[in-house]
């Protein structure tokens, strides 16, 4: 069970890295307030109502349909070096590093004068002996 947890909760990983850095652009053609056609990576079709450049500037003013283009860029470095952290990130890394090695720092080893010796024997067990019970 571990194991397909652990496998499982690397594919995702993996997959958000891979979407992280993708990017794409989304292409939608309208005619007046209608959406006639969208498209991803790759150009709208158009309604065949476009009426070209080739009309005077009044003609185009009254053109009904418009393009709207979406474009979403992904990220482009994913590796980033040391020196391009600001001065109190670096500072706040090297202090949160000094103190997590210090946490694994091992303690003086505690001295027991007794340690060499046995207990004493046991001649009587006092607790019958008195009569005294823990109920």
């Amino acid at each position: 069970m571990k194991k397909v947890l652990q496998n499982s909760i690397s594919v995702i990983m993996a997959l958000l890295v891979l979407f992280s850095t993708f990017s794409f652009t989304v292409d939608k053609h309208y005619c007046g307030s209608y959406l006639v056609d969208s498209a991803v990576f790759s150009k709208a079709v158009s309604c065949g109502m476009d009426m070209g450049s080739s009309m005077d500037d009044k003609m185009s003013e009254d053109h009904c349909c418009s393009n709207k283009k979406v474009s979403v860029d992904g990220q482009d470095e994913l590796k980033l070096s040391f020196d391009q952290l600001q001065l109190h990130q670096q500072m706040i890394f090297t202090a949160f590093t000094y103190v997590y090695f210090d946490l694994f720092e091992p303690k003086p080893e505690q001295v027991i004068p007794f340690k060499d010796y046995s207990p004493p024997l046991l001649v009587s067990d006092i607790h019958i002996v008195d009569q005294v019970f823990l109920i």
